[in-house]
């Protein structure tokens, strides 16, 4: 089964975005094309980029990168849940993909992307630029969650979006796996 990596990017006090990544790994699950792992950043806790070569060379001197890469290899496909902050991705998640390059490589990747008026587009234009670059396949079809707040509970324990949310997330999940099967060669190389 294709291992899939759920990658919550926010790591922010006060932030919701775990919020929004458990329901999406919830409908994942449904989905059953995948075989899902979360990932918050904020327990990953990378430092800014420290390693003294380039991450194309593979030679970490560091105990955090080396866990970082060796977490990344393991997926076959990522899901990035993004907020926006001032029209960008927050730093934490560009400094992730940027620690790597190889272990990136060939996978698809897909956006779940969050905000208020723009639910996060902005965010997820900027990241179609970065992925490329290490390899990575963004494929067109995203979650996009304007006013997001709303869809949280009272309690603040849950998230529950509109339908649209819900149908354009099994359709990007069937868009990942196709995606995930055809780059498989190129992995394997």
């Amino acid at each position: 089964m294709l291992h899939l990596q759920i990658i919550i990017a926010s790591t922010r006090q006060g932030r919701k975005g775990h919020l929004v990544g458990a329901w999406f790994e919830s409908i994942a699950r449904e989905h059953d094309a995948f075989d899902i792992e979360m990932i918050d950043l904020r327990d990953v806790a990378l430092p800014m980029f420290d390693e003294p070569e380039h991450p194309r060379k593979q030679e970490y001197v560091h105990e955090h990168t080396r866990a970082w890469s060796e977490t990344v290899k393991r997926a076959d496909a990522y899901v990035f849940v993004t907020p926006e902050y001032d029209n960008l991705p927050p730093a934490s998640l560009i400094n992730a993909v940027q620690h790597l390059v190889r272990e990136w490589a060939y996978k698809p990747v897909g956006f779940v992307s969050y905000g208020g008026v723009s639910g996060g587009t902005r965010s997820v234009q900027v990241l179609k630029q970065l992925v490329p670059v290490v390899r990575m396949m963004p494929i067109p079809e995203a979650v996009n969650i304007p006013f997001f707040a709303k869809s949280i509970d009272e309690d603040e324990e849950g998230f529950s979006p509109a339908d649209v949310q819900v149908k354009a997330a099994g359709t990007m999940l069937d868009e990942l796996a196709k995606w995930a099967k055809a780059l498989g060669p190129l992995r394997e190389e």
